[in-house]
């Protein structure tokens, strides 16, 4: 579990993809945080464990299985949510994929599958997260996007489309969003050290490649992403929408 922490008492948050990996990081230091936690993924094992997490951190946990792909149960999952503990304050959308493909290998399959989740879920979750802090005048709402919403790498071309979506109608939904109190942002980080990349890093050359992109010289780690997403949780962000927050270790800044 992280040490890293901001107030949070009495908020409540939504985490999609909260069932491993960032996901689940957030979903906790949320819960150390103070708030009370409600927890999308696919995977029930998975839920089942993080919800276990956050009730160490003495917090309240809600946990629903919801495929982020399909509209209809995302609208019933928040609803449910927000008549559960009567609002969300924040909404981390995290749940996310890829399938490597050179751009002339690419299916069809894959594309649809990866915009399903990566770019449609992320949408239609701000949009239910969204329509209900309009209703209280306030929110804040998190997208998961990567450094490759801004730069390209090989065998990533749908995700690297999907991601720069997730970066573009942030912006949107920014602006039209900020009179009712939301604000709305992306969190961008690079390759991070989850159960989801261990197998990629057992390419060495591929390894090494990434490491030489990364200014600070190293691999992510969950901790650097939830930090931002802490921030822009807090009030110290009240101020912070449209953004792109890049947890790259410079790999875009050089």
């Amino acid at each position: 579990m992280s040490d890293l922490s901001v107030d949070l008492s009495g908020k409540v948050a939504v985490v999609t993809g909260a069932g491993s990996g960032i996901g689940r990081a957030c979903a906790i230091a949320l819960a150390q945080s103070g708030a009370a936690v409600a927890i999308l993924d696919v995977n029930q094992d998975a839920l089942e464990e993080t919800k276990r997490l956050i009730r160490d951190c003495g917090s309240e946990a809600l946990s629903s299985i919801c495929d982020v792909s399909k509209v209809a149960e995302i609208n019933k999952t928040y609803e449910a949510i927000a008549e559960h503990f009567g609002k969300i304050d924040i909404a981390v959308n995290v749940a996310g994929l890829n399938i490597q493909q050179r751009g002339e290998e690419v299916t069809e399959e894959a594309w649809d599958k990866i915009m399903n989740v990566n770019a449609k879920g992320s949408f239609f979750c701000s949009q239910a997260a969204g329509r209900i802090m309009m209703k209280q005048q306030k929110g804040k709402i998190i997208n998961m996007g990567s450094a490759m919403s801004v730069v390209g790498y090989v065998k990533r071309s749908v995700y690297c489309a999907s991601k720069g979506a997730v970066a573009q109608f942030t912006k949107v939904l920014a602006g039209e969003w900020a009179p009712y109190n939301i604000t709305v942002n992306t969190v961008a980080p690079t390759f991070i050290n989850t159960p989801w990349g261990e197998p990629m890093f057992k390419d060495e050359d591929f390894k090494l490649d990434v490491e030489r992109r990364i200014l600070m010289h190293r691999i992510g780690e969950v901790d650097d992403v939830v930090g931002a997403v802490l921030y822009l949780s807090s009030s110290a962000a009240d101020f912070v929408t449209g953004s792109i927050l890049m947890v790259d270790g410079g790999w875009t800044a050089w």
